[in-house]
């Protein structure tokens, strides 16, 4: 059964473009937040609120070391997500081509 909260956050996580280059990004694997802000030019705020949105979903994991913090995809993470949008767009049940309206 789909967790109606949960998915609305993982799904936050995808709706941005500045996330979108992050996860980019990520795919390659971890990158520390230093060069985060070097690549997707922003505010060092905005990226640790982007950061935020993304960890929160469970798609991305950081990891401290120092004043940094390393970040990467978290293939469970990446995972439910996954498992979300496949369980949105299945069609289950019959199919029939009645309209709802139609008596």
């Amino acid at each position: 059964m789909i967790d109606e909260k949960k998915t609305a956050v993982i799904f936050k996580a995808f709706c941005d473009e500045n996330r979108i280059r992050i996860l980019k990004m990520l795919a390659t694997g971890e990158k520390c937040a230093c060069k985060l802000l070097e690549e997707i030019n922003v505010a060092q705020p905005t990226l640790s609120h982007h950061m935020k949105i993304l960890c929160e979903s469970g798609v991305v994991v950081g990891r401290k070391e120092g004043k940094w913090t390393h970040y990467s995809i978290s293939p469970e993470g990446a995972g439910i997500a996954v498992q979300c949008v496949q369980e949105l767009t299945r069609i289950s049940g019959s199919i029939e081509n009645k309209s709802c309206c139609e008596k």
